[in-house]
């Protein structure tokens, strides 16, 4: 009984580190914006970590990841690390990742693991972190450059991702239903 849960634990933190790796080779195919918040793959690779692996092993994903950048490994977007990147005006993206996690795992625990609810979890954390993010970008515009009204952070952070985050919300589901049987 004690070897079985041994390769149990061996095989959570195997596929956390996959997926930890696996964000960060998201967040470096990144499209460089006017607005300092590049377009990324980091939220497909948020989705797919949560999709796949559950709400436990995840959410330890990407708190792996966030932790590796924070300590200065460049996993972040444009190869970046260090906790200075969580202060810039992307940086509540990064946050709000935790808070994605944290939803669909909730979600999960709530609702169970059907594909309707990992979709409409999908959305709604995917909500969540541009709500705290386009928030944070708010404040920390307005104390880098100058301030920026709610519409002007909208039209910047939000309007031009939400086709793509579609894509990628439907690029996660479609991967996540595949995959997951195998990460069990």
């Amino acid at each position: 009984m004690e070897i079985s849960t041994m390769r149990m634990r061996t095989r959570d933190i195997t596929y956390i580190a996959v997926f930890t790796a696996l964000l960060a080779i998201c967040s470096w195919i990144a499209i460089p914006t006017p607005t300092n918040i590049s377009f990324t793959l980091q939220t497909l690779g948020v989705l797919l970590a949560l999709g796949v692996l559950g709400g436990r092993r995840g959410t330890l994903a990407v708190l792996v990841y966030l932790l590796l950048g924070a300590i200065g490994i460049p996993v972040l977007a444009d190869f970046s690390g260090g906790i200075g990147a969580f202060a810039t005006p992307s940086g509540g993206y990064l946050i709000g990742f935790i808070f994605t996690a944290l939803v669909m795992w909730g979600m999960e625990a709530v609702l169970g693991k059907s594909l309707p609810v990992l979709g409409i979890s999908m959305v709604l954390g995917i909500a969540v972190c541009y709500v705290f993010g386009t928030a944070w970008f708010l404040l920390v515009y307005a104390q880098t450059e100058s301030p920026v009204g709610l519409m002007t952070a909208l039209a910047w952070c939000v309007l031009p991702y939400l086709v793509p985050e579609g894509i990628k919300i439907f690029l996660a589901l479609s991967m996540s239903k595949v995959l997951r049987e195998h990460a069990k």
